[in-house]
């Protein structure tokens, strides 16, 4: 059985072992309790561990421009441009991107979102109602106007 010695700063070293065994890692949190006068360490895991994916230096390029255009959509829609197809299996290989939600990020989308955007900036919106009768009122009143 692997032992350790307590510092005077009531700091210890996890034997090699028991670390590798534990699939530890540096700056990883351990939660300390005693049980029946043993001391128990248990990781405490905050996000499973899952192996990085590895990216050629190509893709790394197109995940950074995917990066910049996903930026660019959350700060300044109105200016900015929707991803590749292939940003996007990029962006989703890299987990920046729910892969259910990837059509948000086309170029075909943004538009429409920075058509609707421009509309809300220069008031070419319909009124706010207090209910859904008025709202299909309103409805029936602009679609007579056609």
């Amino acid at each position: 059985m692997p032992t350790t010695r307590i510092s005077p700063k009531h700091q210890i070293t996890i034997p090699k072992p028991v670390f590798d065994e534990a699939q530890l890692a540096p700056g990883d949190i351990l939660d300390a309790t005693t049980v029946n006068g043993k001391i128990v360490l248990t990781p405490k895991r905050l996000t499973d561990k899952i192996a990085a994916v590895k990216f050629s230096d190509a893709e790394q390029k197109i995940l950074a421009r995917a990066q910049a255009k996903m930026a660019k959509i959350n700060n300044d829609i109105i200016n900015s441009k929707g991803l590749t197809k292939i940003e996007i299996e990029i962006a989703t290989k890299a987990g920046l991107i729910i892969k259910d939600q990837a059509y948000f990020w086309t170029e075909e989308w943004q538009k429409d979102v920075r058509s609707a955007e421009q509309d809300i900036r220069t008031g070419d919106v319909s009124p706010a109602f207090d209910n859904a009768e008025d709202a299909i009122a309103y409805l029936h009143k602009e679609s007579a106007k056609i």
